[in-house]
């Protein structure tokens, strides 16, 4: 994904959404908006009118404009030439408002698109910034399955031919939803947050060994299909017998974390074997997972129960 977006990609983008109008700045229609690494060390995406950090988009709105519009002719031209100094890429003016003919005649000289939306200003920006969060996040491909298993956002991973996709199947038929196989997409949307999808080209694909590709919503209808979910826990299929179950925690499990794009994910490790009905497991997991969340853990609850048995029989 691109980490920056031209003006014109973005008006073609959100035009009926905001009902853009340009006013004057045609010119700088392929100016860049674009996401860096650090916010504290460039201007912000968008924001209401500030001179000392200049957002790439100044919003305007009904203090800014009336605060303007009260400025004698030489100080309102002053602060016409500091808006469009060249710091801010796009100007949009909120609440329907014409902007003042001074504004229009810097922004089509110095090449600074300048367009209006009926919206109020605060609305404005929350639909953009949402926009661009998405438009903009930093993404990653991940080698798995990603499903929605009892409403969490669940990635199935583990070597070629562990059976990832038998178990994937498994799980839609008893009810949970897949977002994509093979080649989920991961977005970190916010400091927190990573948002997985499917992409476009592998929409409502399942390869199954054996079976070939299945077309999961042709099969099990719309509600077998998830368009996106927030990432909060993976599991790793690995062979019973490589020798790695004897690091597994008989109280606690295989427990370990992942790092993607920055946050850390927690990872269960599951032993596959023959007779191992995994998808009760991995609903158990995740169960379990829900209820460590919540403060709840099952291995010290037992440990605990163990040293009051002890201390009770001492007496």
């Amino acid at each position: 994904m691109s980490d920056w977006l031209s003006v014109r990609s973005l008006v073609e983008a959100m035009d009926e959404r905001l009902g853009l109008q340009w006013v004057a700045g045609l010119r700088g229609s392929e100016r860049r908006l674009s996401r860096h690494p650090s916010a504290d060390a460039a201007p912000s995406l968008v924001g209401h009118l500030n001179l000392i950090h200049p957002n790439q988009i100044q919003v305007l709105g009904n203090e800014e404009m009336h605060y303007l519009l009260g400025l004698r002719k030489n100080s309102q031209r002053d602060l016409v030439e500091q808006i469009t100094d060249g710091h801010a890429a796009m100007i949009i003016v909120t609440d329907a408002l014409e902007p003042p003919l001074a504004l229009q005649a810097q922004a089509e000289t110095r090449n600074v698109a300048l367009l209006r939306t009926p919206l109020p200003g605060h609305e404005l920006i929350n639909i953009l910034r949402y926009f661009f969060s998405n438009k903009l996040a930093e993404t990653i491909t991940v080698h798995g399955v990603f499903l929605e298993v009892l409403g969490i956002g669940l990635l199935l991973t583990g070597n070629s031919s562990v059976g990832k996709s038998e178990l994937a199947l498994e799980l839609i038929t008893r009810g949970h939803r897949l977002v994509a196989d093979d080649a989920p997409e991961f977005a970190r949307i916010t400091p927190d947050t990573l948002r997985g999808a499917c992409p476009a080209v592998l929409q409502d694909f399942l390869e199954v060994r054996g079976l070939g590709v299945l077309n999961i919503r042709s099969m099990y209808g719309d509600s077998a299909i998830k368009d996106s979910k927030y990432l909060k826990l993976i599991i790793r299929l690995f062979d019973l017998g490589n020798g790695e179950e004897q690091e597994l925690d008989r109280l606690h499990g295989g427990r370990q974390s992942r790092t993607i794009l920055g946050l850390e994910i927690p990872v269960i490790s599951l032993p596959v074997a023959p007779g191992r009905n995994l998808a009760v497991m991995v609903e158990a997991a995740v169960r379990n997972h829900l209820l460590r969340t919540k403060g709840y853990y099952a291995g010290d609850d037992l440990s605990e129960r163990q040293r009051r048995a002890m201390g009770d029989s001492e007496t």
